[in-house]
């Protein structure tokens, strides 16, 4: 034994890493000791393996994965270890944007809205519309890359068939989806003809419905508040029938990079007994 060996618990107090984590470090293989007692099964440390140690303390209280850690200490090079350190930064910067986002979302909602959503509420009828559609089954979670997705394949097949676009595009939403966290979701896009059925693109006739409808302005992570505002004033107002959600995306991300740019309209299907 060296005279810089440690004993475990010294060695927890030089790096402030707990003797309960070192030994689950020593299991995993990821920080094992320099040398242990075959008879007492004590574990011993180096003052060379405090700075290691204290690494890993880092790590970790930046949310970095054990196996994360394991390649950043195994790196073969320094380029590898950078990158390795920039990734998790990078996850860490996006993870803090989106809880600042919840937070301000939060705050918003806690002092409730800045003008009434009532009267922001419109009615309007929405003839037979031919269009290009993409039509699946999906879960709540992956709707909006799929959304995404669909739309893309959308605008790609009805440039290559030389169709032009016939207004926004828009999304049609089962009540499954929103219940059950998994239904049946249309994107289309009205065009002028018939489109080829090519992929996952066919032709469709978007039905006819009767509306109220509601803008939402900016990314749709606060969608949800205009939603509650729609569902609040039918509920109040008019006559609710069976039948999907609709969407319609009046400036996506497409025209604008600025999230703050996008316009959405939500319809909910209805049945007026009045006019106004």
């Amino acid at each position: 034994m060296t005279a810089t060996a440690l004993s475990i618990g010294d060695f927890a107090r030089a790096t402030h890493v707990s003797v309960k984590m070192l030994r689950h470090y020593h299991q995993i293989g990821l920080l094992e000791p320099s040398d242990v007692d075959s008879y007492t099964g004590y574990r011993r440390y180096t003052a060379d393996q405090i700075p290691t140690a204290q690494i890993i303390r880092r790590f970790r209280e930046m949310d970095m994965p054990l196996e994360r850690i394991r390649a950043v200490l195994a790196a073969p090079d320094l380029h590898t270890r950078n990158r390795l350190i920039g990734e998790h930064l990078d996850a860490l910067q996006a993870s803090l944007a989106q809880t600042q986002a919840a937070v301000a979302s939060l705050q918003s909602l806690l002092e409730g809205p800045a003008f009434s959503q009532e009267s922001a509420i419109t009615f309007r009828r929405v003839d037979a519309t031919p269009a290009a559609a993409i039509s699946e089954t999906v879960s709540i979670d992956e709707i909006a890359a799929w959304y995404q997705g669909a739309l893309g394949e959308l605008h790609a097949t009805l440039a290559a068939q030389d169709l032009l676009e016939a207004g926004a595009p828009g999304g049609i939403y089962d009540d499954d989806l929103f219940a059950d966290e998994r239904g049946r979701a249309t994107i289309f896009i009205p065009c002028a003809g018939e489109i080829r059925a090519t992929g996952r693109v066919d032709f469709t006739v978007v039905p006819a419905v009767e509306l109220a409808t509601i803008i939402h302005a900016g990314s749709h992570r606060d969608i949800d508040r205009a939603y509650g505002a729609l569902a609040a004033y039918v509920a109040r107002h008019a006559l609710t029938v069976d039948g999907p959600i609709r969407e319609y995306y009046l400036v996506a991300s497409r025209d604008a990079g600025d999230a703050t740019a996008w316009r959405t309209e939500i319809g909910w299907p209805i049945f007026r007994t009045r006019a106004g």
